[in-house]
């Protein structure tokens, strides 16, 4: 029998030679959900029973052979801060328990329009604005890889990486800001994909920052991720099936190989914020690229890391503020107070403070990028540690150490899983390209994944 829990590729692929009809794998999907969000706490809300429905015409359709393409009858889960007209979208926030969306967004659109059936939406951080992936009144997911206690699953996508991980959904649609696609698939031992900003239209998603703000795929695999990116992208189903057939345009890249191409790797003063587990990953990832035949050596960012983060944090807490500030400057709504500390931190900031901020940005891009001259992509772990127990989190720092950085710049990057720790819990790599470059992310990410040790489901 097929794998129920499949990834895209490989449920599209049954559906074709007629192994496994999508009313079975949506009832599969379903009974995980069931069986194990009592416990992990992903899914702020479900529609089994529309799901079911869609599910049905779905069999019906390929039986008939109307095929919309790869994402025909594949269930997902939705970040719950994607408008869908007539469903509820909180944003993650208490005061904001009944709002119901006015409208669908493009992207939403396009993944409904291909044969995506929703299962559900998903946790996230109040607002997404946090990387621990915890929510005061909301309530936190776990990270699955941990069963007898509540580690973080990493945000702000918290809910989508967990589904995913966990085999509740094949995959889940997050965003990314300061890496809040990345961040999650990391600590939950998933693939997630940053976009360059512009590529995806952001209607109908509530904005944190409008400068920095990214629609992302979470998913099992590489291949899972270009085919979900094609998909948010509006490209049609038969165009996307034809390129993964042919090995075409972004797909190439996930049959290249990465020998010859120059990588860059941390330097020394960068390698001092991450952990030993963390270390020990990263090494053994650099190793098996040098073993296919890349060429690895350090770069030196032209910036610290730890200031191009705060950079970044500092456009996201004014824009927050313009945002949602409203809610958070009053006292009575039961909002989550860790995310009112970094919302209200943005009202501070006089306006030709913040105009020079994104004058500042665009030249710091240009710099980096020039910088980058001789380097192929650049390669980082995507956390500084693995996921911390709830109860250690200190709201005070941020995990994203690595991410935030490149969503200033305005590049690229893909998080791979790379192994598990001596703990158990995943560790991931972050690999950053250019902008518009997300093939060359893919290209190097694909070659680990067909390389390292699987580390299969928590």
């Amino acid at each position: 029998m097929p794998d129920l829990l499949g990834t895209i590729e490989s449920l599209t692929d049954c559906y074709t030679a007629g192994s496994l009809k999508p009313s079975q794998v949506v009832a599969a999907h379903i009974d995980q959900i069931n069986n194990r969000d009592s416990r992990l706490g992903a899914f702020q809300n479900v529609f089994f029973d529309k799901a079911m429905e869609q599910a049905s015409a779905a069999d019906k359709m390929l039986s008939a052979g109307y095929r919309l393409g790869p994402l025909h009858g594949i269930p997902f889960a939705l970040k719950d801060i994607y408008d869908c007209e007539r469903h509820i979208c909180t944003r993650g926030s208490m005061a904001l328990k009944d709002r119901v969306s006015p409208v669908t967004g493009t992207v939403v659109h396009r993944l409904l329009a291909a044969g995506g059936i929703l299962l559900g939406r998903t946790k996230t951080v109040e607002h997404a604005f946090g990387a621990w992936g915890t929510n005061q009144k909301m309530g936190s997911p776990c990270n699955p890889w941990i069963a007898d206690n509540h580690h973080i699953a990493g945000g702000s996508s918290s809910g989508s990486a967990v589904a995913t991980a966990a085999g509740m959904a094949v995959c889940a649609i997050g965003s990314d800001t300061g890496g809040s696609v990345r961040l999650p698939a990391s600590f939950c031992g998933v693939t997630g994909l940053k976009i360059t900003e512009g590529r995806l239209p952001c209607d109908g998603i509530m904005p944190l920052s409008q400068t920095l703000d990214t629609p992302g795929p979470i998913t099992q695999t590489v291949a899972d991720s270009v085919i979900l990116f094609d998909v948010m992208a509006g490209r049609d189903g038969t165009v996307i099936d034809a390129d993964r057939q042919n090995g075409a345009g972004i797909y190439s890249a996930l049959h290249d190989r990465v020998a010859g191409l120059r990588l860059g790797s941390i330097s020394d003063k960068e390698r001092a914020h991450c952990s030993n587990a963390v270390l020990a990953g990263y090494d053994n990832a650099l190793s098996a690229l040098r073993e296919m035949g890349a060429l690895t050596s350090p770069f030196s960012s032209p910036f610290g890391y730890r200031d191009l983060a705060d950079d970044n944090g500092a456009i996201t807490s004014i824009e927050a503020y313009a945002n949602h500030g409203h809610l958070y400057e009053q006292a009575d709504l039961p909002m989550d107070e860790d995310v009112r500390k970094r919302v209200m931190q943005g009202k501070t900031y006089p306006a030709y403070a913040y105009l020079e901020m994104l004058k500042e940005r665009r030249r710091k891009g240009q710099k980096f990028i020039s910088a980058m001259q001789g380097f192929d992509a650049l390669l980082t772990p995507t956390t500084t540690c693995t996921a911390p127990p709830l109860s250690e989190v200190d709201q005070s720092i941020s995990p994203a150490h690595f991410t935030r950085p490149f969503n200033y710049l305005g590049l690229c990057g893909l998080s791979v899983p790379i192994g598990l720790a001596d703990d158990g819990l995943p560790l991931g790599l972050q690999i950053v390209a250019r902008p518009l470059d997300e093939a060359m992310a893919v290209r190097v990410g694909s070659c680990l994944e067909r390389t390292l040790p699987k580390i299969g489901r928590p």
